[in-house]
């Protein structure tokens, strides 16, 4: 029952949706007729009042689009600007988690690989080294909290950047 009652609800709004648009497009070709019969029967006054409006509302128009394309080229900019920050983060990321879980595992310092993160990733997590303890377990496994902490601290700078960037792109200009 609530159905049938659903399908009616919906066609009486198709319905009254398709009244409305048949009247609104009458009003506008009755307004764009007597619109266009007052313009080719206007005296020279009413001519250049008219020009004069055409003017003024072209040149609004030039100066919005010409403003909309700045303001898209400026969005596209910052947009840009957030992709290279996240890619960055990201590589942060990726390479303090490689970080620790060669800590936990315990892998060998004297290891290439091992010596190459740590020199890579050194610049970015020395200001963390000894914040916190790093609990041991037995066979040597590790948890560096340190990591763990500058990983959360650099997650909280990125979107704390991406704020920021989002803030500027979406800033409102004042009518």
């Amino acid at each position: 029952m609530e159905g049938n009652e659903d399908h009616k609800a919906a066609e009486d709004e198709a319905r009254r949706a398709a009244q409305h648009t048949s009247m609104k497009s009458h009003v506008e070709r009755d307004v764009n007729a007597d619109i266009a019969e007052r313009a080719e029967h206007a005296t020279p006054a009413e001519s250049r009042k008219m020009d004069n409006v055409a003017g003024a509302l072209r040149g609004k128009a030039i100066d919005e689009v010409v403003g909309t394309d700045h303001e898209v080229q400026r969005t596209r900019g910052l947009a840009r600007v957030s992709q290279v920050v996240d890619y960055l983060f990201y590589v942060v990321y990726c390479l303090l988690a490689i970080r620790l879980v060669l800590v936990f595992i315990a892998a060998r310092s004297s290891a290439g690989f091992m010596r190459f993160i740590f020199a890579v990733t050194d610049p970015f997590y020395s200001m963390f080294r000894g914040i916190v303890a790093s609990p041991t377990v037995e066979g040597g496994y590790t948890l560096a909290l340190p990591i763990v902490i500058a990983i959360i601290v650099y997650a909280l700078l990125h979107v704390g950047i991406k704020a920021l960037l989002r803030l500027i792109a979406h800033r409102r200009t004042e009518i």
